[in-house]
This record gives C-alpha cells, sequence and structure tokens, in this order.
C-alpha cells in the first residue's frame, strides 16, 4: 500500500513524498525494507533530514479511565544533507531492523487487530512536516505461533489482542508497551478460568511467554489474577511437543491458589517474587531453526474466531470487521495530519 501526501507545513509547491514497503508481513527482529520517493516541488528545496518512525496504537490506563493513543517506538534517520531540484525525482532505498518485542499483527493471514504503522518525515530548512501512515503487517516468530497453534489445539478461543502502555515487571522488557492476546478457555477449564492473557517478549536469545489468567472465586474464596513465566528459545520450534508443553503452562496456572496483579500499575516495576515460575532449559530440547510452520490448523480459530467460534463464514466476518478498523485508523490519522 502506497500513501502520498503533499507536504502541506512545505506550502503549495512543496515536494511530495511516496514510501512503498517490500511486499509481504516482516518479523519481529527481522528486516523491514522499501523505499523513499521524493518528487521535487517547483523549486529546490534543501533537505536536511529524512527519517522513518514506527507507531503503535496503544492503550493506557489511568485515574479516569482508558485512554489510547499513538505512540512511536523507534525511530531510523535514512539520510539528508542534499538539495531536492526542481521537479527532481529521487528514490532512496532502505533497510532498517525491527524490534525484537515488535507485537504481531497477524496470524496466519488473519488480522488480530492490533495497528502498526510505518510514518515518514522530511525536514527541510525551516519546516518539518510528517506523511501519511503506511500499515505495518507483521507475523509471529516461529515460537509464537507455534505456542498459540497449540493453545487453539487444546481449546482456546481467541477473544482479543491490544498493546498496553507499561511494564511487566521482573521481565527484560524493552519497548514502553506489550501485547496481549486474550484467550477463553475450554469446557475443561470454564469453572476455573474466566479468560488467559499471553504476552510474549522475544529477544535474540529467545523469549519470555508470560501468561495471566483471571482465575474464578469458589465459595471460601474471591477470584484473583495468577501468573507465571517461560522462557523458550528461537531454535528447533518444529522439533517440540508444544502442546504438552503449553497443557503444563495451563496446568500450572490452574493449581497457583497464590493472588497478585501481573502487570501493576502501568510504568512500575514489580517482581513476581513466588509466583513466577522461570524454566530456563526449555531449549535443550530444540535443534535447527525453521521460522514456518506447516498449515494453519486449529491454530487458525485463536486468529480468526471469537468467544470460541470456528473459521469459516463468522470468522471471515471476525476479520473483516478488524480490517475496517484499522482502515479508519489510518483514514483517521492521514485527516488530522492534513488538517
Amino acid at each position: 500500500m502506497v500513501f502520498k501526501r503533499l507536504l502541506g507545513s512545505l506550502g503549495v509547491g512543496g515536494p511530495s513524498v511516496d514510501t512503498v514497503l517490500d511486499p509481504g508481513p516482516a518479523l519481529p527482529g527481522g528486516s523491514l525494507g522499501g523505499h523513499v520517493l521524493l518528487s521535487g516541488g517547483n523549486a529546490g528545496f534543501d533537505i536536511e533530514q529524512i527519517a522513518l518512525e514506527l507507531v503503535a496504537r496503544v492503550e493506557a490506563e489511568h485515574q479516569d479511565g482508558e485512554s489510547e493513543g499513538v505512540l512511536v517506538f523507534d525511530r531510523f534517520t535514512l539520510g539528508g544533507g542534499f538539495r531536492l531540484a526542481e521537479d527532481e525525482q529521487r528514490s532512496l532505498p532502505f533497510s532498517v531492523t525491527l524490534p525484537w518485542e515488535t507485537p504481531a499483527t497477524e496470524l496466519h493471514g488473519q488480522p488480530l487487530g492490533i495497528v502498526l504503522g510505518l510514518r515518514t518525515e522530511l525536514q527541510v530548512t525551516g519546516a518539518r512536516d510528517t506523511g501519511a501512515l503506511d500499515q505495518l503487517t507483521v507475523r509471529p516468530l516461529a515460537a509464537q505461533e507455534a505456542i498459540l497453534e497449540a493453545l487453539g489445539q487444546l481449546g482456546f478461543g481467541f477473544r482479543t489482542a491490544d498493546l498496553e502502555f507499561g511494564r511487566i515487571g521482573g521481565t527484560a522488557q524493552q519497548l514502553p508497551f506489550y501485547q496481549e492476546i486474550e484467550l477463553t478457555p475450554p469446557a475443561r477449564y470454564a469453572h476455573t478460568l474466566n479468560e488467559v492473557e499471553v504476552t510474549f517478549l522475544a529477544h535474540p536469545g529467545g523469549m519470555e511467554v508470560v501468561l495471566e489468567a483471571d482465575k474464578r472465586g469458589g465459595l471460601l474464596s474471591a477470584g484473583h489474577d495468577a501468573v507465571t513465566r517461560f522462557t523458550v528459545s528461537h531454535h528447533g520450534v518444529e522439533h517440540h511437543d508444544w502442546n504438552t508443553e503449553v497443557d503444563g503452562w495451563i496446568r500450572r496456572l490452574v493449581e497457583d491458589r497464590s493472588s497478585r496483579t501481573a502487570h501493576g500499575a502501568p510504568g512500575h516495576d514489580e517482581p513476581y517474587g513466588g509466583y513466577a515460575h522461570e524454566e530456563g532449559d526449555h531449549g535443550r530440547h530444540h535443534q535447527g531453526d525453521d521460522h514456518h510452520r506447516s498449515g494453519p490448523g486449529v491454530g487458525t480459530a485463536v486468529a480468526a474466531g471469537a468467544a470460541g467460534l470456528a473459521v469459516g463464514v463468522v470468522g471471515g466476518m471476525v476479520a473483516a470487521e478488524v480490517v475496517d478498523e484499522v482502515g479508519d485508523f489510518f483514514e483517521g490519522d492521514e485527516e488530522s495530519e492534513e488538517g
């Protein structure tokens, strides 16, 4: 998708910019390539700097409730220090590396409702303008996909996904926000769990998986949140029995009788203490490296289904609604920039 926009703050006849991304989804920690096309205006302009910004729509909790906004989470300078002549056409190729914690926006081609964008900023002498957002599509890492696939095969259903401002205490989180994927429990856990939230915090050496369960109360006990954390490797994903592994994680959550809040107040780090179970030896069964899984399988239900609905006509409607929401966001941003 290409967005072209006259840089209004530079005046009528100023240069215009197109940002074109290479086709296909990107990977967390992988490269994002494309090129920026500059078109000169009716006069020459001194280009001081061209930069790219990665932005995300993030939700934040505060005393008055919840709000959402656009947050810049990385920035790359492409170049500058040259003169763009009248009517000159210039193409600037780029290849940048996404942060490892970049959230996934889709699973098996089905959108998760996460909104990421790439924004181009052009700075000339005495003026600066930001172009429209280019929608960014990111697919999960192999281990992330395998875990979500296993959850789907264990009967969990997709409820929603969002980006929360703040930090998860006791982790090595780098970005100022984290992704939560909320799942509905299968029938065998419905009497115990209201929902399960999954957060992936990837890094070059592997990934932290944070699971939080909203547990139902009983006759003699109140409901509470149970939290557990595991580490996994990027290697040998295809050789691991993820169904057994993930089922063990869920059982640990169900058996946890302790009470605490998983993420604490936004912006505050809190230790997991005795409620965290960090497993550092999961990589010992892993060999090789493969970022592809065979077929969508039941895991697609996690991506496209809602409240346990199977993939099909209903799942397609859910996906279409998410696409409309994402489209409205980018159109709205462009209008606000131009205004």
